[in-house]
């Protein structure tokens, strides 16, 4: 089982533009999520370990309200962009790797 402390599901939201009007800097955003408590090797502990990098990737992109089009559309893009930016450690994604 694999020990290391964490690792930084260092997710950059990405810049989405809807309207000039709404255009603001957007300020890299960074979580972490630990898993040192979790067996890697089995399903469900790589069933947790999702679960947790789900949970960080809303609270980097937020949520959108069903009638707001536009939001929906950048928390869409924001989470693509965001699960592909995610870092994780060699041992972690070699594990992964090894697992399916």
């Amino acid at each position: 089982m694999l020990k290391p402390i964490l690792f930084a599901a260092a997710v950059l939201a990405a810049a989405v533009n809807v309207s000039p009007a709404f255009a603001k800097p957007v300020t890299p955003s960074v979580r972490t999520v630990a898993y040192a408590d979790l067996d890697l090797s089995s399903a469900a502990g790589r069933t947790r370990l999702e679960r947790r990098i789900q949970a960080a990737v809303r609270q980097v992109c937020g949520e959108a309200a069903p009638f707001d089009l536009a939001r929906r559309h950048a928390v869409r893009n924001c989470i693509a962009e965001t699960r592909a930016n995610i870092q994780l450690p060699a041992s972690v994604a070699a594990e992964l790797a090894g697992t399916r």
